[in-house]
């Protein structure tokens, strides 16, 4: 098998999962993508073939999983949907970050730092549009995602705007384009954009951490067999 068969290949069968993973974060993807548009890719085929297959094993037990939460959760959650409203961008600026509780936890107060929980949003720009939520479809949806899985990599209004939730708890946010992305990424329209979420935090599931540990540790062995190290 030549270069380029090799990498449309395992190209096709990473785009398989990519909706499944996307919630995990856009740096696993943006990694993969990299990952196999590398020009000068001296890897073993086979071992590069088998994590591939690997990879791909472990998005279908991750959507798998995925269902039973959907399952147990998603009735609960597509209520807060109503919340998606438009709202004054100038106004959601100068508050910096504002917070409302929906409904209270009974769980464990998530503390500055903290990334032990797993949580399921909606994401929505000034004009009422969502740029990103857990849903299957941001329109019609009918069941929940992967859930997003705690870490300190959020902006930086997620990040104190979840400080003192207490698990089961479902908190809005208001967060200033400072907070938010700044200038740095383009979002609803423009740079320096406010967005608004709702953030249902939960007691994160084991058996999804897991696999999503297991993925994390694939995508290691991945930049190992092609670069020799991390990226």
């Amino acid at each position: 098998m030549d270069e380029k068969s090799l990498k449309t290949s395992l190209w096709q069968r990473i785009a398989i999962i990519t909706a499944a993973v996307v919630l995990i974060g856009g740096t696993l993807l943006t990694y993969v993508a990299v990952v196999l548009s590398n020009p000068n890719d001296n890897s073993n085929e086979e071992y590069i073939n088998q994590l591939s297959a690997e990879y791909t094993a472990k998005g279908q037990e991750m959507e798998a999983r995925a269902t039973v939460l959907s399952d147990k959760y998603f009735q609960d959650f597509i209520g807060y949907k109503s919340q998606v409203k438009s709202y004054n961008s100038a106004n959601a600026n100068a508050a910096g970050l504002k917070i409302d509780d929906l409904k209270a936890g009974t769980g464990k107060t998530l503390a500055e730092g903290d990334t032990d929980y797993m949580a399921y949003y909606i994401g929505w720009c000034a004009d009422g549009s969502i740029f990103s939520s857990s849903f299957n479809d941001d329109d019609n949806p009918t069941s929940l995602g992967i859930p997003m899985i705690g870490s300190s990599s959020m902006i930086e209004g997620w990040l104190q705007g979840i400080v003192g939730m207490k698990l089961g708890g479902v908190r809005q946010l208001t967060i200033s384009g400072e907070l938010a992305y700044g200038d740095t990424q383009e979002l609803c329209g423009g740079y320096n954009s406010p967005l608004k979420f709702v953030v249902w935090a939960l007691e994160k599931d084991e058996e999804m951490a897991k696999l999503n540990d297991e993925l994390y540790l694939i995508r290691l062995q991945l930049s190992y067999a092609v670069y020799g190290s991390e990226i």
